[in-house]
């Protein structure tokens, strides 16, 4: 199997050669694009189908993300969990950049 990243202006380039950040991008992003009912999983039979829906924790979400990717995954996210067939769960050094984003919720965790 090959995989290729078209970039729009008619270069296309194989998912091998691209960096850290790419590579994370894109996988999250076909992650959030999926959805429940692609993956096998075994269900619980006491949650009725219309309420299952795919949790995804991703620890350092925006770990070598440029800004750009950082805002479009998030609005990726916010309009897939929006449909309310999936769930991320992120967590971040600095949310700075997520909060006051329509559909994100930023919630600070401290140590004492």
């Amino acid at each position: 199997m090959r995989a290729v990243l078209d970039r729009g202006d008619g270069a296309r380039t194989t998912l091998r050669r691209l960096g850290d950040g790419e590579l994370r991008y894109t996988a999250l992003a076909l992650v959030l694009l999926t959805g429940p009912g692609v993956l096998e999983a075994d269900v619980p039979g006491e949650v009725p189908a219309a309420l299952q829906c795919l949790t995804v924790l991703a620890d350092g979400l925006d770990r070598a993300l440029d800004p750009a990717q950082r805002a479009a995954l998030l609005a990726l996210a916010a309009r897939m969990c929006e449909r309310g067939h999936i769930r991320l769960v992120g967590a971040v050094s600095d949310a700075t950049w997520a909060a006051g984003v329509p559909g994100a919720t930023v919630v600070h965790l401290r140590r004492d």
